[in-house]
């Protein structure tokens, strides 16, 4: 994979546009600090104005990204065995996912690379080929993220440019070739800048790699409140690399706390008892996105299901959760969406017959009100105790190199460890009451849970010696650490990425490897 015509790619492309990268993370931090001192709220602006008014159509996507019905969400491509359970799916596509189900140590970088360039080559037996098997759509890692382990210049090279330069150079023209790609998801963009910026690194790279301009598709996932007033003007600057627009719920809300978490009247409720995709907040944020990308002749795809089948499909919480799951779907696919994702594979069948009508009404109007007004709702211990526990399990997952963690029946990954450190740093910054008894939730409160929660959480893990409870009691104090800050930390993945503890942890990751293969 890191050959010297490789690098050299991977280098020059991080040469033309680090310093436009560096500049839109900079102008990200502006921007929070425009509102904060201000305290202006986001709207649609009159500067792009004429973009909204203009009459245009994103390009058509190739015809196997016309139906998306049902896709595999966070794969982890370094997990081998469920990459190959994925390519002999009947799912319509993988999102094979280098971001929030993974965890980005240099290992799994290049083993999940190494596993998607070996199955565009068909290397891999009782697998269709590429131009049969589910369509990749490869997620690199967001703009917060660096990759550590290459130096252009004397500075890091940024995440999605390591990521996204190795997949295109090795796989691009094969992709191209069997009309299964290069197709592309594209996480936590805030603004059309940044799409104008992807979109210039489309078309270098197309230019690159000899490959015909407009090949590269992408579905953007918005996924921050700041990015749902511009969905046009994203759609626009990528109007002929466009594959849609994707709505999630725990990253999105999550970033209500990001913007606007120090203001109390952007307090938002206990996420396991108020907040889901019926709360008009989020109802209007995918009424908004389908519509927008309807108009513009683009794809709309929902969120994923993190629910997971039991085993015994004759037991009543079998059925239970497929007809809660068939509920959640058909609200989505009522709404207008052209598809969404699953993460276990069981599900893909059933949700595959799931059909609905929609009921969204073109030329209706969102005000910047609907998005922005918080839904009702106190703070319960239940759901305090289950934030905790998650932040805590996220951060050991981490640090033995895992991107996700199955916990009470679901998957978790950074968008759910996300919220659930977002809320519970709200909670403490605002020092709300519990609904139950009228407790007030402080720092030294968290710290007590946290502290009684961790003899449950041995045997979630399954700690089997003095090694598993060190790395599960250093992940609850990663985790305090992070809730307790006077300044919300922008993204728990930025943090731990940087974090001294799981830089030390992945370096023994490595050698491990190392001594395993020697």
């Amino acid at each position: 994979l890191l050959s010297p015509e490789c690098l050299r790619f991977v280098a020059e492309l991080t040469i033309a546009f680090q310093p436009e990268a560096d500049k839109i993370l900079r102008l990200r931090k502006l921007r929070k600090v425009q509102l904060d001192l201000s305290g202006d709220l986001p709207g649609f602006s009159e500067a792009s104005a004429h973009v909204r008014d203009a009459d245009w159509r994103v390009s058509p996507v190739p015809p196997r990204l016309r139906c998306r019905h049902v896709d595999i969400g966070d794969l982890s491509p370094c997990d081998t065995e469920r990459f190959l359970q994925a390519l002999q799916s009947p799912a319509q596509g993988i999102q094979v996912d280098f971001d929030d189900g993974n965890c980005p140590t240099y290992h799994n970088q290049i083993k999940g690379i190494y596993n998607v360039y070996n199955a565009v080559r068909n290397h891999f037996q009782n697998c269709p080929p590429i131009s049969q098997a589910p369509v990749l759509m490869l997620r690199p890692r967001a703009w917060n993220m660096v990759e550590h382990c290459m130096m252009v210049n004397g500075k890091e090279v940024p995440g999605p440019l390591f990521d996204f330069g190795l997949l295109m150079f090795h796989n691009g023209q094969l992709l191209f070739q069997n009309q299964s790609g290069p197709f592309f998801y594209l996480s936590k963009i805030e603004s059309y800048l940044e799409a104008r910026l992807w979109n210039r690194i489309f078309n270098w790279t197309e230019d690159k790699l000899a490959l015909p301009y407009g090949c590269i598709k992408a579905t953007v996932l918005i996924e921050n409140i700041l990015a749902t007033f511009e969905m046009e003007e994203i759609l626009y600057e990528l109007r002929d690399h466009s594959a849609g627009l994707n709505c999630g719920i725990w990253d999105y809300s999550a970033s209500f706390v990001n913007k606007f978490g120090h203001r109390p009247e952007f307090v938002l409720p206990d996420r396991s008892k108020y907040v889901n995709m019926e709360k008009h907040f989020l109802k209007t944020y995918m009424d908004l996105l389908v519509q927008t990308c309807h108009r513009r002749g683009a794809l709309a795809t929902g969120g994923m299901v993190a629910l997971l089948l039991p085993e015994n499909k004759d037991s009543a919480i079998y059925s239970s959760v497929l007809n809660m799951v068939t509920r959640l779907k058909l609200l989505e696919i009522k709404a207008g969406v052209d598809g969404f994702m699953v993460y276990d594979m069981g599900l893909i069948e059933p949700m595959q017959q799931v059909n609905g009508n929609s009921h969204l009404h073109d030329g209706f109007t969102v005000t910047p009100q609907d998005l922005l007004t918080m839904p009702a709702g106190g703070v319960t211990l239940f759901g305090l105790k289950y934030n905790i526990s998650v932040g805590i399990l996220f951060i050991e997952a981490w640090l033995t190199g895992r991107g996700h963690f199955f916990y009470r029946g679901q998957v978790e990954d950074s968008a759910t460890a996300e919220i659930s450190r977002s809320q519970v740093w709200q909670w403490i910054h605002h020092q709300v009451r519990l609904e139950d008894d009228g407790r007030m939730v402080t720092r030294l409160f968290v710290r007590s849970l946290a502290q009684g929660i961790v003899g449950d959480l041995k045997d979630t893990i399954r700690c089997q010696n003095a090694r598993d409870e060190q790395r599960l009691h250093t992940a609850t104090s990663m985790f305090l650490e992070v809730v307790e800050k006077s300044d919300f930390p922008e993204f728990l993945t930025t943090y731990l990425n940087l974090d001294h503890t799981f830089l030390s942890s992945q370096s023994q990751h490595q050698q491990g490897h190392r001594n395993k293969f020697s």
